[in-house]
């Protein structure tokens, strides 16, 4: 995966960053399907150009993070999917989870990971399977949530979206009073955080200002740390104790081991929703987003042209 047009420098060398890439797509697969021939999860897939959404991410992420603190979580059984994308992609970099387990254990068995070699760093979240017509815009936010969190580090930053619809399909993030200013916009408070609420409910969110969450994260590897040691603790000291007790080389069948006894969790549910105190959200305008979750937005955002039968 080739860099492209960067704003990283010397100064930004504490930045890492978590491409998310372990799903499986399931609500997406009957459209894959059809566009591949096979079960191919839609991270893998060239949905809106020639790149898959797995190096549109990269290319984004690498723009504000040097491309060797850029880790990427993937799912053993995806390798023939991804093996070829990453042939260029150092193995330290490369995550590899023996079972997708949702996106709770996929950060925390990254950020337990960046304990260890980057434990004062800053890191970015980053889900690789979303899609954004301005990428300037996008880079240009990110880049600002590294720099706040850089000098006000207390909370995580959460790229919020200023919605089109009531889209009860979406995480909302219902805001409040303004902590901080960024170069072009306020950082606020994040009072209540809504995984896919009901049709009213996301209603009166819309109507009072609520952002849709992008899932796109920023902050201190140790806020994200204590933040999940207050909301998951059984799920982290798993991860804990494997990264502590475990011998070179035997990485993998710890790692086998644990993944096979871990449940399944979503991080939206499990961690953000009930640690507001501990969020905040950037509003960011002009980004084009839409998260790929569903056939009927993949046709709408990206205009694919399903093959003739």
């Amino acid at each position: 995966m080739d860099n492209d047009r960067s704003i990283v420098d010397n100064e930004c060398s504490r930045r890492w960053g978590v491409i998310l890439a372990g799903g499986d797509g399931k609500r997406l697969l009957p459209l894959t399907r059809k566009l591949t021939g096979e079960d191919r999860p839609k991270q893998f897939c060239a949905l809106s150009g020639t790149d898959t959404l797995l190096k549109e991410t990269w290319h984004r992420v690498s723009r504000v993070v040097p491309q060797a603190n850029i880790l990427l979580v993937l799912t053993r059984t995806h390798e023939r999917f991804y093996v070829d994308q990453v042939r260029r992609i150092p193995t330290r970099n490369l995550l590899v989870q023996p079972y997708n387990r949702g996106t709770a254990p996929a950060i925390v068995y990254s950020l337990t990971r960046l304990k260890v070699v980057a434990p004062n760093g800053l890191v970015g979240i980053f889900p690789s399977d979303h899609h954004f017509k301005n990428n300037e815009v996008l880079v240009r936010a990110v880049d600002e949530a590294f720099q706040h969190v850089e000098l006000h580090g207390e909370r995580i930053v959460l790229l919020g979206v200023a919605p089109d619809s009531p889209e009860d399909g979406y995480g909302w993030i219902e805001h409040g009073v303004p902590l901080h200013r960024s170069k072009t916009g306020p950082i606020l408070e994040v009072r209540r955080f809504w995984e896919k609420p009901s049709p009213h409910i996301a209603r009166n969110l819309m109507q009072a200002g609520g952002l849709w969450n992008s899932f796109i994260m920023v902050g201190r590897v140790r806020a994200f740390l204590d933040m999940i040691r207050r909301s998951v603790p059984n799920l982290i000291a798993s991860f804990e104790s494997m990264w502590a007790a475990v011998q070179p080389g035997m990485e993998e069948l710890v790692l086998h081991e644990l993944f096979s006894n871990v449940p399944a969790s979503d991080f939206s549910y499990e961690v953000l929703s009930v640690c507001p105190s501990d969020l905040a959200v950037f509003p960011v305008e002009g980004l084009g987003w839409a998260d790929l979750g569903e056939p009927e937005r993949v046709l709408s955002a990206l205009k694919v042209k399903l093959p003739r039968i």
